[in-house]
């Protein structure tokens, strides 16, 4: 069923809302009749004529210095061999995806048919021109070696063949450092490499251009050890063919220090591990599955070192670590090739990276208290926000020093704040917190469950194993719901009016009547109320029978939140409630706050949102550098509009010191450093960027959130609840199933943290 299951959200996810995962997005204006004539005839004929004047103005009158090509013949598609071009393609619009979201890099992916070298290699040239980079992609040895070596040797652009160089880059950094902390040398370990195909032949050249002996190296393919008596053996096998007296994996391994699997799963045995070399390393990157169990691996050998190319084990080897930002650092100095310093520069780059403190972002993504350099962490994690400045900057160096870039940095300074921009992307902010929602996933009751929206996002939550889900409504409207969308994972239904729920509902009502007496609330209104389904929503939180709640999909706010402040405590220390919308920007996350509870709040109570605010941008892995805003800078007025904010600062100021905060401001000082420095240069805000915004009033920071999602089509999480003793939130009214989904993970995580505390 599982399998069924994947096969049709694959099936969905490449063919709906539209075919495909890319699609080409204009970069100019194109609203009016003069901007089509500049765009195309006639204005499109000067830029054309100051290329065929100077050539090398391509790269500034067109995209060609950020475009890369991903070409395939589909002759060797990773775990499903010769497919052809066509059934390769989405696999290449996966690759276009992963330059986009990583690097800021566009991409073309383009499927040859061509089964020849010769046939491919005419291709690939006659298109060159277009493109500022070609990465060549699943293409069977040994042609995969002729190709690459004649174009790079025929064309003025780099050219990388991500299956070979990806892996040895990624691996290789990974290997030197798991050297250092077993304590041994390169060009003093026995290396044994199963496979014999091109990553395996790309990896094994790299180790040994970092020093590793070639008379220490001993690779096998599937007749087993390559010896140099084999007869007809391709020109890079006889590279690493051994005269040692060792025939079988099982012989080659004995006495190893160091085990590179890029073949084909479960084909070392523990007892092969045995036999290995004290503090062995083990790096079994077949996939979807290693050479040999992770978990049978560390209990076979307690002083073992292991990598893997999955994503559930520590230590992935994955290429995407390495092509979007190598490539981005070719591109950003027009480089013509990307040779092997600019490699052996990406390896050093990564493998010093995960030295380096680890930032709390990285952290919380992978739902690690403190990930430090050591036994389980040997390279650094796919979504560490630095690798977009480390990488691209130590490759653009190295091109620079090896002679092939054509136009050098001179300010690396503002070249590394460039980079750092391109990390804006809204895409991996949500990404981080699905990924930290899985990890721990938490028990969430939609309280709406019988609204369709609804019922997709519990059904996405459930499949993708985000939270459970606790479905409440009307029990056989649910269950129609659910055929209709082929809902079949067993979760629980609840209906707080059936008399299912006679006995849950009433000790729910005795709960509530027990708190709320002397307020007023007879026993006979607090069962009354507990059939209604946002209080026994928030009755199940509170009593632990779910980790966290849902609502507000069909109802207004007030109706929502009434039941939840009645029933849900502040958490300790917390006075006032407050609620922020994330705002995922282009120019990276913003928190706007407070969007749906505090009307005209009070200068202190503005302080304490500021503070409730900051815990939340920290629980996503930010430092929280926060702007308080007003219509006026810094005292400019006396208007008590004005003043409470002033005031709100100084309180900020005085018992918060730690806080990185200031104001009043106006909203475009906030945002815009250079304006700021210019104007205000006292203020601490100056050379750091905002992520909080703190309105004065409700209404400023409700239509502006809602302003940002129309007008921007910036995505919104949120309205979230600040300050309650359980993970209690509200969605917004028509929410879609995309945000339901947002807002759910958004729950997880806060059911985590709370939990903690």
């Amino acid at each position: 069923m599982k399998e069924e299951r994947n096969r049709r959200e694959a099936l969905v996810y490449h063919a709906k809302p539209k075919p495909g995962k890319i699609e080409v997005v204009p970069s100019k204006k194109y609203t009016s009749q003069r901007d089509l004539s500049l765009a195309y005839s006639p204005g499109v004929a000067i830029p054309c004529l100051e290329i065929d004047e100077d050539v090398n103005n391509v790269y500034k009158y067109t995209n060609k210095g950020n475009l890369v090509a991903v070409i395939s013949n589909g002759t060797a598609v990773l775990g499903l061999g010769d497919i052809g071009p066509e059934a390769s393609k989405p696999v290449m619009e996966g690759k276009a995806l992963l330059f986009k979201i990583f690097a800021g890099i566009d991409v073309f992916d383009i499927e040859v048919n061509a089964k020849t070298s010769e046939e491919f290699i005419s291709a690939v040239k006659a298109i060159a021109p277009t493109f500022g980079g070609i990465n060549l992609e699943d293409i069977k040895a040994p042609e995969a070696f002729e190709i690459e070596k004649r174009l790079k040797e025929e064309l003025d652009i780099p050219v990388m063949h991500d299956d070979q160089h990806g892996t040895a880059i990624i691996s290789c950094a990974a290997l030197l450092n798991a050297l250092e902390l077993a304590n041994k040398k390169l060009e003093e370990v026995r290396i044994v490499v199963s496979g014999a195909g091109a990553a395996a032949v790309s990896c094994t050249r790299l180790y040994k251009s970092f020093g590793a002996k070639a008379e220490n190296i001993i690779m096998c393919d599937s007749k087993g050890v390559i010896r140099k008596d084999r007869e007809k053996l391709t020109t890079e096998k006889s590279e690493f063919a051994t005269h040692l007296d060792l025939h079988s994996l099982e012989d080659a391994m004995k006495g190893a220090d160091v085990f590179i699997g890029l073949s084909m799963a479960d084909i070392v045995t523990p007892e092969m591990l045995i036999s290995m070399h004290k503090n062995p390393i083990v790096f079994a990157m077949a996939n979807p599955n290693p050479e040999i169990d992770y978990h049978l691996a560390c209990q076979t050998r307690d002083d073992i070192l292991m990598a893997t190319g999955r994503s559930d084990h520590p230590n992935q080897v994955n290429n995407v670590l390495g092509f979007p930002f190598i490539f981005r650092g070719a591109l950003d100095v027009r480089a013509t090739a990307i040779n092997e310093p600019m490699k052996r520069a990406a390896v050093v780059a990564l493998a010093e990276l995960a030295k380096k403190t680890v930032p709390e972002q990285v952290n919380l993504a992978y739902n690690e208290t403190r990930l430090s350099f050591g036994k389980e962490y040997i390279i650094p994690k796919p979504f560490d926000p630095r690798l977009i400045e480390e990488v691209p900057l130590a490759v653009a160096k190295a091109a620079m020093e090896s002679g092939v870039a054509r136009e050098p940095i001179e300010d690396w300074d503002r070249y590394r704040e460039q980079l750092a921009a391109r990390t804006g992307n809204d895409q991996k902010t949500i990404r981080l917190l699905h990924d930290r929602a899985k990890e721990d996933p938490k028990k969430v009751v939609f309280a709406e469950a019988d609204q369709l929206d609804v019922l997709k996002a519990a059904q996405i939550v459930k499949e993708e194993g985000i939270a459970e889900p606790v479905l409440l409504g009307r029990k056989e409207v649910i269950i129609d719901l659910m055929e209709s969308i082929e809902f079949r994972d067993e979760v629980q239904i609840l209906d707080p009016k059936s008399m299912e729920q006679r006995e849950r509902k009433n000790y729910y009502a005795d709960l509530y009547w027990n708190e709320q007496k002397r307020k007023g609330v007879t026993q006979y209104e607090a069962k009354s109320l507990l059939r209604e389904r946002n209080y026994f929503a928030s009755m199940m939180v509170k009593t632990g029978d779910a980790d966290a709640m849902l609502s507000g999909y069909s109802r207004n706010y007030a109706s929502v939140v009434k039941p939840i402040m009645k029933i849900i405590n502040k958490a300790k220390g917390v006075s006032r409630l407050a609620a922020t919308n994330l705002m995922l920007t282009k120019q990276g996350p913003l928190f706007l706050s407070d969007t749906s509870i505090n009307i005209d709040p009070t200068a202190k109570e503005l302080a304490k949102i500021a503070v409730l605010n900051a815990e939340m941008v920290k629980m996503f892995g930010f430092k929280p550098v926060t702007a308080m805003l007003s219509y006026t800078n810094f005292g400019a007025s006396n208007h008590p509009h004005s003043t409470k904010v002033s005031e709100a600062v100084a309180y900020l100021h005085r018992y918060y010191p730690d806080l990185i905060v200031d104001g009043p401001l106006q909203s475009d000082f906030a945002l815009n450093r250079e304006m700021l420095k210019e104007k205000f240069p006292f203020t601490e805000l100056v050379n750091v960027d905002v992520n909080t915004l703190i309105f004065p009033n409700l209404e400023s920071a409700n239509i502006t959130y809602k302003l940002l999602k129309e007008i921007n089509k910036a995505q919104s999480i949120g309205p979230i609840l600040l300050g309650l003793s359980k993970a209690v939130h509200i969605m917004q009214l028509g929410a879609s199933v995309d945000e339901i989904v947002n807002m759910t993970a958004l729950a997880v995580v806060d059911a985590q943290q709370k939990e903690k505390t």
